[in-house]
């Protein structure tokens, strides 16, 4: 896993975009995630705009118990919720997965409360996103 922005999980695949998409939705229950939403990016945009892109698609994950126990403690903190994944295929052609970094996008609610959820749910996406074969 390489971490190429300041907020995201990143690791790029020599799986095609289908199986990339197929490999994420197998991990996320392992680290108790399941999709709560899909977006396909490249289908709206054509159909919104008429613009042509490469395959892009999001991932709104949850895990309810992480949730739960967040939400009891900062009900504001729906607003950044689910935990996106994303998958795309990058400039070079290799498909490219990410995830939010929740301790960085937690960083901004200002609470120490929050900096154990956030780390546990940075360290089951990281580990999804380091079960993505190279």
């Amino acid at each position: 896993m390489d971490t190429s922005t300041a907020y995201t999980l990143q690791t790029t695949t020599s799986l095609g975009f289908d199986d990339a998409v197929a490999r994420v939705r197998e991990l996320l229950p392992d680290e108790g995630f399941g999709v709560l939403t899909e977006i396909d990016v490249a289908a709206t945009l054509k159909a919104k705009l008429d613009v042509d892109r490469d395959p892009y698609v999001i991932l709104g994950a949850c895990n309810p118990s992480l949730a739960h126990r967040a939400l009891e403690v900062e009900p504001e903190l729906g607003a950044l919720l689910p935990c996106n994944v994303i998958v795309y295929v990058g400039e070079d052609g290799r498909t490219v997965v990410s995830a939010i970094d929740a301790a960085q996008m937690l960083s901004i609610v200002g609470r120490d409360d929050l900096v154990q959820f956030a780390d546990e749910v940075r360290a089951r996406l990281g580990r999804v996103i380091a079960a993505i074969p190279d």
